[in-house]
């Protein structure tokens, strides 16, 4: 069967963070790996779905209602005007929504700007497309974005910027300077973007997520892509009787939204202090997303990689070696500012867990902390 596949798609690997995960399985570790709820979905939602299914809803589903709602939505955030019956699609998720757009607007030969480090999905679906993925790095701690990097990465075949704001794995909220960096060189160039917005509702310390394409000149030239899978801790699909859920869950008061955001917000803080704590670097504090990108302490000479796996075996704890999301480096100037190996030096740390999975998780890390003199007191320290 491998021999049948395509060029392109004999080169993938299995996604590291579901192997790190099947691996916390099998070890009956905590799994602060991938980024799923392990708490309940609101009720309101679930309730819907079931009242859909028991009321047969259970052929093709007309999904006016879900774009009509989406629709006033993004008028009332964003100030945007888009119709509902030409310019919104149902997808099963974020992931398939991507997809859509790059096959939409890709040739091959074409050229994608990504920001690096970004979630891995992103390259596969450019690559199966045809189209070649420019990376440009973002400069750590802070992840901030040079515009200068950024323009001098444009050239005659760049079709498309991808965004993702707030940001997977970094928890970087893009600022209006850079977002409107971004905006102007799409306009100056006629290039697309396709933003991913999932983490649209989960940003702290009072910041707003501002979408690109409210930007002057962007709603024309933007595809946005999110789901309701981190806002409403669910699994995305599509079938009728989701859908009917789908649209119980957009006309929740804003009081959810809020409610949702504090807890996260919350959650944060925990984590935030319990992997400073074990010696970890926190440079940069999240704004948004569910996600904490730490860097380990500078006299600790294992890789991310090889953290990780200390970590299951030891604390019986998961998290996601922080490589995986990068691509590229930085110039030698800067890489003489951030240390060679900077790319293996994070790990990525989920939240959005319960507050029992947290405390089990704080737990297993003061017990190795206190065995073995906290993380700093590792390889050759």
């Amino acid at each position: 069967m491998e021999q049948k596949l395509s060029s392109v798609a004999k080169t993938f690997t299995p996604s590291p963070i579901q192997e790190l995960s099947h691996l916390a399985q099998r070890s009956n570790a905590i799994n602060l790996a991938e980024g799923f709820p392990d708490f309940p979905a609101p009720s309101h939602l679930k309730n819907a779905a079931i009242s859909a299914i028991n009321s047969d809803f259970n052929q093709y589903r007309h999904v006016q209602g879900i774009c009509d709602h989406l629709a006033n939505i993004m008028k009332e955030m964003h100030g945007l005007d888009f119709d509902p019956r030409t310019d919104m699609a149902i997808c099963c998720g974020q992931t398939e929504a991507f997809a859509a757009a790059v096959f939409a607007i890709i040739d091959p030969g074409d050229e994608v700007v990504l920001f690096d480090p970004s979630y891995e999905t992103y390259e596969g679906c450019i690559r199966m497309a045809g189209g070649i993925p420019v990376y440009v790095a973002l400069e750590p701690p802070h992840w901030t974005l040079d515009p200068d990097r950024f323009i001098n990465s444009f050239t005659a075949r760049t079709k498309a910027v991808i965004l993702n704001s707030p940001h997977n794995p970094t928890g970087k909220v893009f600022t209006k300077d850079e977002l409107e960096t971004i905006a102007g060189a799409c306009c100056r160039r006629d290039c697309m973007a396709i933003t991913d917005e999932v983490y649209e509702h989960i940003t702290y310390d009072n910041i707003k997520h501002i979408s690109l394409a409210s930007l002057p000149g962007m709603q024309e030239r933007t595809i946005i892509t999110s789901s309701l899978s981190k806002t409403f801790s669910v699994t995305d699909s599509a079938p009728a009787p989701f859908q009917e859920a789908a649209l119980t869950a957009l006309r929740s008061p804003p009081e959810y939204f809020e409610k949702l955001r504090r807890e996260y917000e919350s959650k944060r803080d925990y984590i935030v202090h319990l992997i400073a704590g074990i010696g970890f670097q926190i440079k940069f504090k999240p704004r948004g997303a569910f996600f904490l990108f730490a860097e380990l302490p500078e006299n600790y000479l294992l890789s991310d990689v090889e953290y990780v796996k200390e970590l299951i075996k030891q604390a019986g704890v998961v998290a996601v070696p922080g490589c995986g999301f990068f691509h590229t480096t930085l110039s030698t100037e800067k890489l003489s500012q951030v240390g060679c190996s900077y790319q293996e030096r994070y790990i990525r740390f989920a939240f959005c867990k319960s507050s029992a999975t947290l405390a089990a998780a704080a737990q297993k890390l003061a017990e190795l902390s206190d065995a073995m003199g906290c993380v700093t007191g590792g390889k050759n320290a």
